[in-house]
């Protein structure tokens, strides 16, 4: 009876944190009717209601909800103790969480972290691709990598890359076309390509800064859009318009001369990207282990 419940309570606080029967019967790799009837039968047993089911939503009952609060700390402490066994016999293992965007992981995680695992192959790193400020706890992350004026107050934030900035770049045959923008404001007579933010769903207003520190915002208009920051890049190779871009993004297309910079005196630098995650008192040893490696070096 114990193993029963057990199981039945692990799969409850899954179907909770997933708000879903689907997603929480591919997170337990079970069916969606064998975890229906999981539930149903710990529900029978106890003599009540945890979950209240609609068509579209799942969410606990008050008395699902005291339940949980319960059992959230029980298997906390269980799977600190678990990890704890696991990190004394000295091989580091476990899974990384890491909400990022895609450049930082392209252009800063994967070459610092690739190397790395290949000598710890139980240590395992999932990358979760987001351009919004990601609450870590709900999206079941272990860390984040935000630039270091992004990371919210009450997060550990480790320097994992240098200061940087972001550039307004074209291709040579587009500023032949049209001419440059002397000035943010002269972005309005240009193409721009467009970048639209997973936050809130609204297009990315184009930042720049004076010569006395004012913050410029720009909102720019254009034939091509983006959700993603690595093909507005390639977009403004092919000489659709001006872009906004990190300068690590397409240092070799400047350098190689496919694309040329504008707007230079408006284009400051800022902190560079932060590894941040929540305080913990003993990281899992798979965390040491990707922490260290991403860790910037002076």
């Amino acid at each position: 009876m114990l193993r029963e419940n057990i199981n039945d309570l692990i799969a409850l606080s899954v179907v909770a944190e997933e708000r879903s029967f689907t997603r929480a019967a591919a997170r337990l790799n079970v069916s969606q009717s064998a975890l229906s009837h999981t539930i149903k039968a710990l529900e029978t047993r106890l003599g009540l209601r945890l979950l209240t089911r609609t068509t579209r939503s799942v969410a606990p009952t008050i008395a699902g909800e005291d339940l949980l609060l319960t059992l959230g700390p029980c298997f906390e402490t269980i799977e600190a103790r678990l990890q704890a066994l696991t990190d004394s016999r000295g091989e580091p293992s476990g899974t990384v969480r890491i909400v990022s965007t895609d450049y930082a992981i392209d252009k800063l995680m994967w070459p610092k972290l690739a190397p790395v695992l290949e000598n710890h192959p139980r240590v395992n790193v999932e990358f979760v691709v987001d351009y919004g400020f990601t609450d870590l706890a709900s999206a079941q992350c272990d860390a984040g990598v935000r630039y270091g004026e992004q990371v919210s107050e009450g997060m550990i934030a480790i320097r994992i890359g240098p200061d940087e900035r972001m550039v307004c770049v074209g291709s040579p045959a587009y500023f032949a076309a049209r001419g440059r923008p002397e000035t943010p404001q002269q972005l309005s007579e240009h193409r721009c390509i467009n970048l639209r933010l997973s936050t809130h769903g609204a297009l990315y207003a184009w930042e720049f800064e004076d010569e006395d520190g004012k913050d410029i915002r720009v909102k720019v208009d254009g034939q091509i859009c983006f959700n993603t920051i690595n093909p507005v890049a390639r977009a403004a190779c092919d000489g659709y318009g001006l872009a906004l871009v990190p300068e690590g993004l397409v240092d070799a297309e400047i350098a190689s001369g496919q694309l040329e910079l504008c707007l230079e005196p408006y284009c400051p630098y800022f902190p560079g990207f932060h590894f941040y995650y929540p305080s913990r008192e003993r990281p899992s040893s798979a965390f040491q282990v990707v922490l260290d490696a991403l860790r910037e070096r002076a």
